[in-house]
Parts: structure tokens; sequence; C-alpha cells
């Protein structure tokens, strides 16, 4: 009886599909009502109570969350404006057969994304400093200008969170389009130059439409990736406080309240904030593409 359950093909499948959900649910579902719940809690020491919506309140009354998420959604965007088209290109040269060191340029571009944060941010931090000798600013110095203050300008500092997000991301992303180039079949590049299409119109017509689903996903996980973003502004500004929070992210401030303050009723509602924020978008996103649209 026991052996007909094991091999039971209509059980099986729900067999397989067992340590997926229990997965689900427990490292997501789970936390995610629990934060929901707390949101709405005073959560102290030894006790929770039902303060209702103030923790949302008093996050609505916070300049502080707006400097967060205005400050987040501007790395978003701009990594949204690095991080995807600039991978592409990159990735269709790569995967060009007149390009010589190809796979040494691959191996080169994705090794960033093998660095400790941690590591590339004091790096970066150094390499920015606001002091005289500081690797930026002696190359400033040989063109005339003056010293800078990288990390003291919330210009200068959002270019500099860009750059370091560019230098450790740019590979992976080319790597998600590599791999979708390469399953592009030679015989359509072929028919295209047969009927008299130039290198551009391949690109428009053939390479573009054909890498809309692998965009999607790196343009969904990018949009994830810039609004957690937290240990980079961390390592940067050497620590959560930057001058005029011009560093502060949202996971910043969830940090801020929830684990520095102990207040973890309003940290989990930025943390609900957050959540709503990433999900509005990315339907906005993927709405965008088409991808809700009945195929005829």
């Amino acid at each position: 009886m026991r052996s007909n359950w094991l091999y039971s093909q209509r059980i099986a499948p729900y067999v397989f599909v067992l340590p997926f959900v229990l997965s689900l649910a427990v490292f997501f579902l789970y936390p995610m009502a629990s934060t929901l719940l707390m949101s709405f809690q005073e959560v102290l020491p030894g006790q929770t109570h039902f303060v209702g919506w103030s923790n949302y309140e008093s996050m609505a009354d916070d300049d502080s969350f707006y400097a967060a998420l205005w400050n987040s959604t501007r790395y978003t965007l701009w990594t949204l404006l690095v991080l995807i088209p600039l991978p592409l290109v990159l990735a269709v040269l790569l995967n060009s057969a007149r390009m010589r060191w190809s796979s040494f340029f691959r191996s080169a571009l994705f090794v960033p994304t093998l660095t400790s944060v941690v590591v590339a941010g004091i790096v970066f931090r150094l390499v920015f400093g606001s002091l005289d000798d500081s690797v930026m600013n002696q190359i400033r110095h040989l063109f005339g200008l003056h010293t800078i203050n990288w990390m003291g300008g919330s210009a200068t500092g959002m270019l500099v969170l860009v750059v370091l997000a560019t230098w450790r991301f740019v590979g992976i992303n080319i790597v998600y389009f590599l791999s979708a180039l390469q399953t592009i079949p030679g015989e359509l590049y072929e028919s295209a130059e047969i009927d008299g299409a130039n290198t551009w119109h391949k690109f428009k017509s053939i390479t573009l439409p054909l890498l809309k689903p692998v965009a999607i996903y790196v343009l969904t996980i990018s949009i994830y990736g810039g609004y957690s973003m937290f240990t980079e502004s961390f390592m940067l500004w050497n620590g959560n406080r930057s001058p005029n929070d011009i560093g502060l992210t949202m996971i910043g401030l969830l940090y801020r309240n929830g684990v520095e303050q102990n207040n973890l009723g309003l940290g989990s509602a930025i943390g609900v904030a957050l959540l709503g924020t990433m999900m509005i978008l990315n339907l906005v996103a993927l709405q965008f593409f088409g991808l809700f649209k009945k195929e005829e």
C-alpha cells in the first residue's frame, strides 16, 4: 500500500512540488504575514499590543521617510538607465564572431560580481574620498580642477552609488543577455542579410524582440535590487548617518527604526510600504510590456 502511494502518478507531482511550497511558506509567506501584523502593533520586549494605524501615521509624518523614498527611487531609476542598455550593448558585442578575446572580457566583466559588497564599498569610499590625496581628486587635479567632497553632496553621492552599482552588476546582466543571444537561431540573421538588412535593422527587428523576456526579467530584478540597496550606502558613508540623509535608503530607514531604535512596529510599516512600492512598480512595468495581454 505504501509502495503504491509513493509511485502514484497522481501524487508524485505534488511530492516534487512540496519542498518549494514549504520553502515559500516558511521563508516568504510567514515572514510577510508576521511583518504585516507587526506593522499594526507596538512591539516591546516580551509584549505586544495593537496600535492601529499609528505606525503608518508616524511614517507619513516623518521627513526621513520621504527622503529615503526619493533616494531609493532616484537610485533605482539611474541603475535602470545604466544596467539595462549598457549590458545589452556589451553582450551583443561580446557575442559577435568578430570580437577578439571575447572569453577574457566576459570573465573580466563578471569578476566584480563575485567581489564582496563590503570590500567594494570600502575601496570606493577611499577612491572617492574628500581628501586631496584620494584617487578621484588626484585625477581632477591633473586637469586643474579643485578638490570635491564626493560623499558630501547629494548629486555626487548618488553618482558614486551608481558607479559602484555599474561596476558590480554590469557583468551579471551581460551573462543574462548573452545566454539569450546564444539561443537566437543564426538562420534569422542570414535571412535578414539576404533581404538586404544592415546591422542596425537586424538588431532592431530580430535581436531586441527576441531579448524581450530576458530584458523584462532584468528590469524586474533591477527594480528589486534598487529599492533593496543598503550595504553599499552603509559602507560608502561608513554608517547609516549620511549628511542630511543624502545616502539614506528605504532599507536604511527600516534598519534605523527597527534595529537601531528598537521600534519594530514602525520598521515593519516601512517594510510593508517598501513591498507595496516595488510590487506596484513591477506590475506597471509588466503591464507596459504587455505581459497581461491575452494572446489572440
